[in-house]
């Protein structure tokens, strides 16, 4: 029977780099014909990803799968939680909501999910070469080590050794890197088989000195210096810098409002592509200014995040927009707030009842149950009529409406609503076939009153394989690959 090797990615913080490095490990393996397959067995992020069975599972192990060459798999992401607060999230196991817990009730349960994990990652292991298992946040989190399932925990599950990341560019790499190896078990730093510096700028030669250093307090090779890269894929969470992003300036200004708990942004990445469109995301009126598009994307908490954006000024400058003919485009959790009223009768978003924005005749109604599909589409709203979209519904709520669909899906059933410059989607994804990015480009130029700059329409998929490409490239130049070749032989 197969039984694949594999290798686990840790970091010393959340954010130092380990998704982009396991995704990059995927292709450099893929590209060497072996059989590879992602796994990270708890994951915590607002960016989910509907796969091709309706189940849910994090946008980092999907961008992993395609890396290598897989499709999206529930089993590569057994455990995926959503925050909905500061101390609760949605727990999906098995891409099946599984209830809301606190984060106390969570850490009594996650124990006895380690059967329905090892079951998820065995199933991999039988049908690969190569496992490539990233871990979250900190192994050094000792308060978290009795119970751990994501890192150290893990790795000794399934007998993985372990490449230790630190990130360079938020300064004391060095520390990073040693403290979290002083702060390891014994017989968990044997599991340590190599450091990776990463997110470097500047000359390596500077560095060596350092690196000596580091490997004799340590006892453990730095297989490489990996650089500040500025490969484009899809970002896992809010710690993505695209969320920073002011927007390069071009011709038109698009301006998505940054939610506080923000989901699925990675459904505007693409639009950062086109030549005429500047993508920035603002948390201020100050901010938001004069833009040409405001976009509302999804959010996990769409009654409380509608309450913030009332309590910001945000609602009363983006209708205020609107009334002046400014367009303003709401997906998903964004479109709900666009209606005139929601209501929470089941507590699905902790109950209640608030008024919406009443920019599109609509009103939604949360329920127990989660929508989650993929489908295909063709856009039916005035100026962008004709685009062709290929994305996933991952929502709960019904909405009734009164206007005219924003498209209509295949199966001939509307969707969403448009009324004059406002319109409103369920479909996440709806960028990532290239056409609509291309029609809203020509819609908006043409309410401005200027000729934009034509672009071949790319899809999502040619983009982030291009990506994937040059990531991996990037990696066989800075990591020992031999290494860790070796390593995966239980070498070194």
């Amino acid at each position: 029977m197969r039984k694949a090797k594999s290798i686990m990615v840790q970091g010393t913080m959340s954010g130092a780099g380990k998704s982009l490095l396991c995704a990059g490990l995927c292709r450099v393996f893929a590209q060497e014909s072996l059989e590879v397959a992602p796994f990270k067995s708890q994951n915590m992020a607002l960016n989910s990803y509907v796969t091709r069975d309706g189940l849910e599972m994090g946008r980092a192990q999907v961008v992993q799968a395609q890396a290598a060459g897989k499709e999206p798999d529930v089993r590569m992401n057994p455990i995926l939680l959503k925050p909905s607060s500061d101390i609760g999230s949605q727990v999906i196991v098995g891409g099946e909501v599984r209830g809301q817990m606190s984060a106390a009730e969570y850490f009594r349960e996650k124990r006895r999910l380690v059967p329905e994990i090892l079951s998820a990652y065995e199933s991999l292991a039988a049908e690969n070469d190569v496992i490539v298992i990233e871990g979250a946040g900190s192994p050094a989190e000792i308060n978290l080590r009795e119970d751990d399932i994501v890192n150290m925990g893990l790795a000794e599950l399934v007998d993985a050794p372990v490449l230790l990341a630190g990130d360079i560019d938020r300064g004391g790499v060095f520390a990073q890197l040693y403290g979290t190896v002083a702060l390891l078990r014994p017989r968990e730093r044997r599991r340590v088989k190599g450091l990776l510096i990463n997110k470097f700028r500047g000359d390596e030669a500077i560095l060596r000195p350092g690196l000596a250093m580091l490997e004799e307090l340590t006892r453990v090779p730095v297989l490489g210096v990996v650089p500040y890269l500025r490969v484009d894929l899809d970002d896992e969470d809010s710690l993505a810098p695209r969320l920073e992003a002011q927007g390069e300036h071009k011709a038109l200004d698009v301006a998505v409002i940054r939610l506080p708990r923000v989901s699925n942004f990675t459904d505007f990445s693409l639009l950062e592509e086109h030549p005429a469109l500047g993508v920035r995301y603002v948390q201020s009126c100050r901010e938001l200014g004069v833009p040409d598009l405001v976009v509302l994307p999804g959010t996990k908490s769409t009654l409380a995040d509608l309450l913030w954006l009332r309590q910001s000024g945000l609602e009363a400058a983006i209708q205020k927009l609107a009334a002046g003919g400014t367009p303003v485009l709401g997906v998903c959790g964004g479109y709900q707030m666009l209606g005139r009223s929601l209501a929470d009768p089941w507590g699905t978003e902790g109950g209640g009842e608030l008024r919406g924005m009443r920019l599109l005749p609509v009103d939604t109604v949360f329920g127990a149950q989660k929508t989650r599909t993929r489908v295909r589409a063709r856009v039916t709203a005035p100026g962008l009529a004709g685009a062709q979209l290929d994305g996933y519904e991952i929502h709960t709520g019904k909405t009734t409406v009164e206007g005219e669909p924003f498209c209509l899906l295949e199966n001939g059933q509307p969707d969403g609503c448009v009324s004059g410059n406002v319109f409103g989607t369920y479909l996440h994804g709806l960028f990532d076939t290239g056409s609509l990015t291309q029609k809203l480009a020509e819609y908006l130029c043409a309410k401005k009153g200027i000729t934009g700059e034509q672009a071949v329409p790319v899809s999502h998929r040619e983009h982030q394989e291009r990506q994937l490409d040059l990531l991996a490239e990037c990696l066989r130049q800075a990591l020992d690959m031999d290494a860790v070749h070796a390593i995966l032989e239980g070498g070194r």
